[in-house]
């Protein structure tokens, strides 16, 4: 007997992040698509997570995170990020930023609202989005700068827009909003009283000495901003499901409801790992910095030598790459070209636009030992040469 599956996902698809993903590894190849973040987790984190095991800490927390990690995540917040917030009251630690994020929408947005992304736009923004019953509204920001405009951001705005995604160190471009486009975003969602949801997660993988702006730090948008941050890529930790939002009393509380119904609580024992990782000295968080610029200096130099363009990112560790160059009719047929002769896997950029912008876009990750990088290149610039 066939049951009919949900209205709710009947425009849904796997991302081709996950099925490039299963492409290399039919292939055996080396992948550079997902954003795996296959690096070591440091031992402070490591050790903390087992000893809590150990300790017996294996059973539900409160839904809004164990009080040591708020406290740690509020003190981290004041450090890094100019932010001054109640642990008690303003903190949600989650499973997960995805989990955060899902949560936040069904808290604070109804049906038929309307979301704006920016594109580029990250897809599981877009498809948690659309599972939500909400509408999508996009604005293309133009390689390679992807800067904001005022103009082009008000006339991205209908009637029915209640929300503004940032995505800062974005994830597909690298793009690091600054000072300037975030006081346009403070304007506009004020003028027309938009939420504004921060994707933070890359906060501290950011190059050539350039700052992380927490766009709640700006103006006045720290009363209508809901900041989503984590721990999966500082301590590459992506199998851990550990995040957090961070808003105002009202909104966080509304969060911690549906994250409460959905999740019941984040991983007990993870959130003294991570808890302890925020101690870390300011030396770690330097040396990330120093190690991604050297792998994503490795990639970029070798992508441009094997004829694939790079828009060299100002964050994360994702680099997107034009293919004008070569002879593929769409991005896709490039990829899983690029897969079979090379072994190296990449993700469309189709993956990340709406429109026919993506179709001469690539998206690498370098989030690979270096070694691993360099044999990517190698295979890239052999099969050019």
């Amino acid at each position: 007997m066939s049951f009919p599956i949900s209205k709710r996902i009947a425009n849904l698809q796997q991302s081709d992040i996950r099925q490039m993903t299963r492409h290399c590894e039919r292939v055996g190849g080396i992948n550079l698509g997902q954003g795996l973040g296959d690096l070591p987790t440091p031992a402070l984190v490591r050790e903390a997570a087992i000893n809590a095991i150990v300790a017996g800490h294996n059973t539900y927390t409160p839904s809004e995170g164990i009080a040591p990690l708020r406290q740690a995540i509020a003190e981290k917040l004041l450090r890094d990020n100019v932010l001054s917030v109640d642990p008690e009251q303003q903190i949600v630690v989650s499973s997960g930023t995805t989990g955060a994020f899902a949560a936040t929408l069904t808290a604070l947005l109804n049906p038929g609202d309307g979301v704006l992304l920016f594109e580029p736009y990250y897809g599981y923004h877009l498809n948690t989005i659309r599972l939500s019953a909400l509408e999508p509204q996009f604005l293309t920001l133009t390689a390679p700068q992807f800067m904001l405009d005022e103009t082009a951001l008000r006339a991205a705005v209908r009637p029915n827009t209640r929300a503004i995604i940032i995505c800062t160190p974005s994830n597909p471009s690298g793009k690091m909003f600054d000072h300037n486009e975030l006081l346009i975003i403070d304007r506009v969602a004020r003028e027309y009283k938009l939420l504004v949801i921060s994707d933070e997660i890359y906060e501290y993988i950011s190059y050539d000495g350039r700052r992380h702006i927490s766009p709640a730090s700006v103006g006045e948008l720290a009363k209508r901003t809901v900041s989503i941050m984590g721990f999966s890529k500082t301590f590459s930790i992506t199998g851990w499901r550990l995040g957090y939002a961070v808003a105002e009393k009202s909104l966080a509380k509304a969060i911690n409801l549906v994250h409460d119904l959905l999740y019941i609580c984040a991983p007990s024992a993870l959130q003294y790992g991570v808890a302890a990782g925020l101690a870390a000295p300011p030396e770690y968080f330097q040396g990330l910095r120093d190690a991604y610029q050297r792998k994503r200096d490795i990639l970029c130099t070798g992508l441009a030598e094997a004829g694939l363009a790079p828009l060299i990112p100002q964050g994360a560790y994702y680099v997107l790459a034009n293919i004008d160059k070569l002879d593929f009719s769409n991005a896709k047929q490039a990829a899983l070209f690029l897969l079979e002769k090379t072994g190296v896997a990449c993700i469309p950029g189709s993956a990340f636009y709406q429109g026919s912008e993506g179709e001469r876009l690539l998206r690498f990750c370098f989030a690979k030992e270096d070694a691993v990088l360099q044999e990517a290149v190698r295979r890239l610039q052999k099969w050019r040469g």
